[in-house]
């Protein structure tokens, strides 16, 4: 899968979602806003609460394996619709497509400069 130039991080994090076939991946940098919480935001869906959970690990598997990093912090592995992946300046938000519609991150962070990642 091609790149853009962002942290190795963040393309570990795209590898590991595109592994387990995560649909509508996006990055948002939020490197040039103002008191942004992180410099990155990954955003994918999965179809179920499985895949959802398989991103999540596939993600958590890559980053440990490849860049010795673990995640600071996990949230919504119990219902799976919504798993939060905080690597403290990465965060991943792995959605099922109702749920990310509903809170619709793209567009609360519509300052951020968004990068659609297309599949392999």
């Amino acid at each position: 899968m091609s790149q853009t130039n962002f942290s190795p991080l963040v393309d570990e994090i795209i590898e590991g979602m595109d592994d387990l076939k995560a649909s509508n991946i996006t990055v948002l940098d939020l490197q040039n806003i103002e008191n942004s919480i992180c410099s990155f935001f990954v955003i994918a869906e999965g179809t179920s609460n499985t895949q959802v959970k398989a991103i999540s690990d596939s993600v958590e598997k890559r980053v440990r394996t490849e860049l010795k990093e673990k995640p600071w912090h996990i949230e919504g592995l119990e219902n799976a619709e919504w798993i939060l992946m905080d690597y403290v300046d990465t965060v991943v938000h792995i959605f099922q497509p109702e749920t990310r519609k509903f809170y619709d991150l793209e567009s609360l962070w519509g300052d951020a400069e968004l990068h659609h990642i297309e599949a392999h």
